[in-house]
């Protein structure tokens, strides 16, 4: 009786039935999606909210509401003279300033409410620093935080024209400014991370395949399934707020997993051809065994990705919404768009083919390759073999012991930049935090006697500490709400900042509290991101929960082995480890950052371990996927597990070395950029994709499972209700010598 077909090689037959439909559409549909990311890309925001409603979101809703004036966005144009220049300059610095108040107040209410600066006379001698170097213009922009940016370009352009006239440095800094910086920041590091990347890419492909026919293939599916997530992102944008940064993750995500499930099914192809079978047969059998083991790792890494968003923090949510999409597309273009390729080209797919790239095997047929020596000589002597290949993770994880989390800021921002530029003058002669101020809102009976009294004490409490300048007090005229704005000579995102607002939190608030009738409440943008630091440690956790869990049941599933799928968490958790600890060596104690081009930081970001995690995770899966089913299969026909394991670290050795040096090469151009943040990001996962190709499959991998043997397949009796679900077949194999029929 005939087996039936499984779905990836029932849906690889009917792309491939209609090659030139199947393409046709896919062209048709990436057109309209990168159309639809052109002209609605702009929803994507540069900064991070909530969705839930944390204390600093909540100030941030009836301040908006209550006192919109408040609520506005406030941005600092800095005016300075060169430090030998100070005394001679002084009139012309005041001259200037009154100059650059006039235009700005020209650009039209349209986009500038107000504009306060030392050429308005009494009261501003606030705005001008002690030593007559600098001077500031407060610029409120119209409309509220939200739209602040659209507002605020006409103001970076006319600050951005006006630096270095008459020899006096004009900067601009604030929320609005920054989310300017960002964009362009993340787009530049984006372009220069594709130069860098997808030339290497495409070399190793090349190398890979010896042809450039094969080798353009999976660039093309990559480039489709980014196109694809890009425009769903984009969608999202119009119901919730989606990060920028969704864009970059897209891209290197989608060059990542879409070269590497192409590569492994195009390399199938190819082999089947060679073996003689026609284009069809060919197609049928990469279908039922490489394409299905590509269903099944995409499904590992969203089940990891899906960790990402259980945080209500839009960062997560954009960043895992938008991997999520990508490889989804990634996975649904290589199951449909590749086997109508196949179709269309049948053997063109060697065009290009390069005389000197050779496969050689041994004479039993079994790959002879670097890998497969290596191998082989690590399960010579496993204990050792296996001791040292954890022990040399356990010691690259050592520094993440001492790895300490906050918020970037502009300290990290690149020096040439206008708010990293405004930032220094205001840190260096007035306060850090006068564009981001902390917001203390006091809600009841004003009138009332305590509540004055202990205003007043408030008020004297606030003086007393250091820490902070008084920058503002409104009242609304019902007499029941105000707001009072204290500045920090520190970054908002700093650790400072954000100790400032848990004591005024812990401290003041509730004596306030006590002793009059009023609720107190503290947020601002230090509040905000307080509240994201503490968001992040509480949810942590519960994220590392559930992906292990999944992760665990799916590999349990699909290997129907307890020790195989233990095994493969705690190799990836090693692999992970190691990472965060090379990750906090080099950009939180700088070792080597300066020589790396890095930007050494005093913290890692806060988000930045749980999304490696979730991205990590999922994709050093793909590798243990590959290579454990073929081990799996090859066991299944002989019952020798050394033999199993030598046979599947060669057969799939040029494929994952392959893979994993295009994802390294694609990180690593994410790292090149000047973003702290995807410096960090892009050197975590470089590392550790190195580290799990190498030291993970090569040593550690066939060293455990030859120390386990036979234990290694060791499923309870219990657990014998679990569904029969295999990855792939060894070619040769049952499900290949079925996709062989016609």
């Amino acid at each position: 009786m005939k087996s039936r077909r499984v779905f990836t090689e029932r849906l690889a037959r009917r792309s491939a039935r209609r090659p030139w439909l199947a393409l046709v559409v896919w062209l048709a549909v990436a057109a309209a999606c990168a159309a639809a990311f052109m002209v609605w890309g702009g929803v994507l925001t540069a900064t991070d909210d909530f969705l839930t409603t944390t204390e600093g979101k909540q100030v941030e809703q009836v301040v908006a509401e209550r006192l919109p004036g408040a609520a506005a966005d406030t941005e600092v144009v800095v005016v300075s003279t060169p430090a030998d220049q100070t005394g001679a300059a002084g009139n012309a610095l005041k001259r200037r300033v009154r100059e650059l108040a006039e235009s700005i107040v020209a650009i039209g209410p349209a986009d500038v409410v107000a504009v306060r600066s030392v050429a308005d006379g009494k009261g501003t001698e606030a705005l001008l620093s002690n030593d007559g170097r600098s001077a500031l213009i407060l610029v409120t922009l119209a409309g509220d935080a939200s739209d602040a940016e659209a507002h605020a370009k006409p103001l970076y352009d006319l600050v951005r024209e006006a630096d270095g006239r008459d020899g006096l440095a004009v900067a601009v800094t604030g929320g609005a400014t920054w989310g300017l910086e960002v964009r362009e920041l993340a787009a530049s590091d984006l372009r220069r991370g594709e130069l860098i990347g997808v030339p290497i890419a495409i070399v190793i492909l090349v190398l890979v395949f010896g042809a450039v026919a094969a080798a353009l293939i999976p660039l093309a599916l990559a480039v489709v399934a980014i196109l694809v997530a890009l425009a769903l992102t984009v969608a999202m944008g119009a119901w919730f707020e989606v990060s920028v940064f969704a864009v970059n993750i897209v891209t290197v995500m989608g060059l990542a997993v879409g070269i590497d499930y192409s590569l492994l099914i195009v390399s199938r192809f190819r082999e089947e051809r060679q073996a003689g079978r026609d284009v069809g047969r060919a197609l049928a059998s990469a279908a039922a065994t490489a394409s299905r083991a590509v269903f099944f790792s995409g499904g590992i890494v969203v089940l990891a990705l899906t960790g990402m968003l259980i945080v209500p923090y839009s960062i997560f949510t954009s960043l895992g919404a938008g991997a999520i999409f990508v490889v989804v597309a990634a996975v649904v273009a290589a199951l449909t768009l590749l086997p109508a390729a196949f179709r269309l080209m049948g053997d063109r797919v060697d065009w290009g083919t390069l005389p000197f790239v050779r496969r050689r095997a041994t004479p039993e047929g079994e790959p002879d390759s670097f890998w497969t020596r290596a191998a082989r000589a690590m399960m010579r002597r496993p204990l050792i073999a296996c001791l040292v290949g954890c022990g040399v993770l356990v010691l690259l994880s050592v520094p993440l012991f001492g790895m300490k989390t906050g918020m970037g800021g502009l300290d990290e921002f690149p020096d040439d930049t206008s708010a990293k530029q405004a930032y220094t003058v205001l840190k260096r002669d007035f306060s850090a935090g006068l564009g981001s101020p902390i917001l203390v809102t006091f809600e009841g009976d004003l009138s009332d006697p305590r509540t004055q009294a202990l205003l007043k004490r408030a008020d004297a409490l606030v003086q007393e500490d250091e820490r902070f300048a008084i920058v503002g007090y409104e009242a609304a005229p019902e007499g029941d709400f105000a707001v009072l704005q204290l500045a920090v000579n520190a970054d908002a995102t700093s650790g400072a900042a954000m100790d400032a607002v848990r004591d005024l939190r812990q401290d003041v608030a509730p004596m306030v509290e006590a002793m009059a009738p009023v609720e107190v409440h503290v947020g601002g943008v230090p509040g905000l991101y307080t509240d994201a630091i503490d968001m992040i440690e509480t949810f942590t956790p519960w994220v590392i929960g559930v992906v292990l869990a999944l992760s665990f049941l799916l590999l349990l599933v699909a290997f129907r082995s307890l020790v195989v799928a233990i095994q493969a968490i705690v190799w990836n958790l090693l692999s992970v480890g190691a990472s965060y600890g090379l990750v906090t060596l080099v950009f939180q104690e700088g070792f080597g950052a300066e020589v790396l081009g890095f930007t050494q930081v005093e913290r890692i970001l806060a988000w930045l371990p749980l999304l490696m995690f979730c991205v990590l995770f999922g994709l050093s899966m793909d590798y243990h996927i590959f290579l454990l089913s073929r081990i799996r299969e090859h066991y299944d026909q002989s019952g020798d597990t050394s033999e199993a394991v030598i046979f599947g670290v060669g057969s799939t050795a040029g494929i994952i070395t392959g893979a994993a040096a295009i994802m390294v090469a694609v990180f690593a151009g994410m790292a090149m950029g000047d973003l702290s943040m995807f410096q960090q990001l892009g050197f975590g996962l470089a590392v550790a994709i190195a580290i799990d190709a190498t030291i993970v499959r090569t040593v550690i991998v066939p060293s455990a499972m030859t120390l386990f043997g036979r234990a290694c397949w060791y499923l309870p009796h219990w657990l014998g209700w679990l569904p029969r679900v295999r990855v792939g077949e060894a070619v040769g194999g049952r499900a290949a010598k079925e996709a062989a029929r016609p």
